[in-house]
């Protein structure tokens, strides 16, 4: 997460404004996406390319411009808040568009109002319709033609879609909703408060309504963080006296819950029905930030094209870095990337914390050998006082074979 967002902010996004569209779609469809790459990459070419049009449609109303081009990073989310499978999508959209007959000039947009999310969205519910109509995904198909998987993988789908719809799939509590806690209420009568730039129609969800101003790299990081998390924070997970697992949600609910509460199986069937396909990418590229893009390179903070003083493109991020609105020298900057962040380095940039400082003298420390010899790390830590032999190693226990199929 931190590796990769470090990554985008350093050498991926441009210097410009950013706005977040997420695109939230019906359970039905969220079943098939969790398996199927090719409709995946459909439903988010067909987003994409709906956002990119309402972009260039609001350019051309404001300057003359032949050919805009626009960019932006997806990431395919798998999981919901109560860990459970809704692959969405969290795109990251340069706010505005580049003239190419203008050297690339960054023109930024103003925000999009309600009427044009809605229309965006209406657009896209279209479009996803008549894309399942030529795949012949109706609801009315044969299951055995449209769900390969409920074939050939009976419970990997049995998982996948008590997932989807909030219950258990496998052990004693088969077919039970998830347990929840909190001060339950009935949401059935509460107003449903939507919020600026935010859109719904026919499952269809779409909300654009957070942005990210063109010098706030931190904030920027932030957000990339936040859309490349991992589905479970550990940091909420707790046991309870009787052995089950209670896992807290960021927000609660409409209803009043706070928790969700799994048996240990329970939880390692929803964990399951997260992991991706193999070869199923997590983080793709659009537009100008598209690896074979034509401009690209003038566009990413890498790219070594001429760019004006007003930070119309981004490739003065060679001479300075902005970050938190402060302009930094040029011998602050990273070297061009040649290998990952090393854990120094994403401690500094998540935490602040510089875990190579010496604490006697506050200077940087260096590592001087790195030894591998057993022998010689033995006598070091004897030496040091320090416990040299490693922790023994148990058997695992050995439980009662457990049917995972008991239920299904």
């Amino acid at each position: 997460m931190a590796d990769t967002a470090a990554h985008l902010v350093d050498r991926v996004l441009p210097q410009t404004p950013v706005r977040q569209w997420v695109l939230s779609l019906p359970f039905s469809l969220r079943y098939r996406l969790a398996y199927d790459a090719r409709l995946t990459r459909d439903v988010l070419r067909l987003f994409v390319h709906r956002v990119f049009a309402s972009m260039r449609r609001r350019a051309r109303l404001r300057w003359p411009i032949d050919g805009p081009q626009c960019g932006a990073v997806t990431f395919v989310q798998r999981f919901g808040g109560a860990l459970n499978l809704n692959v969405h999508f969290h795109t990251l959209v340069l706010d505005g568009v580049y003239d190419p007959r203008d050297g690339m000039r960054f023109r930024p947009l103003p925000p999009p109002d309600d009427g044009e999310v809605a229309r965006v969205t209406r657009s896209i519910a279209r479009a996803i319709a008549r894309l399942l109509e030529r795949r012949s995904l109706a609801p009315d198909a044969d299951p055995d033609e449209t769900d390969p998987v409920s074939r050939d993988e009976p419970l990997l789908a049995a998982i996948s879609s008590a997932s989807v719809r909030g219950r258990i799939a496998i052990g004693p509590r088969a077919g039970q909703a998830v347990s929840r806690f909190g001060d339950r209420v009935d949401a059935d009568h509460l107003p449903v408060s939507r919020g600026e730039r935010c859109a719904r129609l026919g499952g269809v969800s779409v909300h654009a309504n957070v942005a990210v101003p063109q010098r706030d790299r931190h904030r920027l990081e932030r957000l990339c963080r936040y859309a490349a998390r991992p589905p479970l924070a550990i940091e909420r997970l707790s046991r309870l006296a009787d052995g089950r697992l209670l896992y807290a949600l960021r927000h609660r609910w409409r209803d009043g819950t706070t928790h969700v509460g799994f048996e240990p199986l329970e939880l390692l069937e929803k964990l399951a029905a997260l992991v991706p396909p193999p070869r199923f990418n997590l983080v793709r590229y659009h537009g100008v930030l598209a690896p074979a893009a034509r401009h690209r390179a003038r566009v990413v903070p890498s790219g070594s094209a001429p760019v004006p003083e007003d930070g119309s493109t981004h490739a003065d991020s060679e001479t300075k870095l902005a970050r938190g609105g402060r302009s930094e020298p040029e011998d602050s900057l990273p070297g061009p990337r040649t290998r990952n962040y090393t854990w120094a380095e994403l401690m500094r940039r998540v935490f602040e914390v510089d875990v190579l400082e010496c604490p006697a003298c506050q200077g940087p420390m260096r590592v001087l050998a790195a030894i591998h010899s057993p022998e010689a790390t033995r006598a070091i830590l004897d030496c040091l006082g320090l416990p040299s032999r490693a922790p023994p190693v148990s058997p695992p226990a050995r439980d009662t074979p457990t049917d995972l199929a008991q239920g299904f």
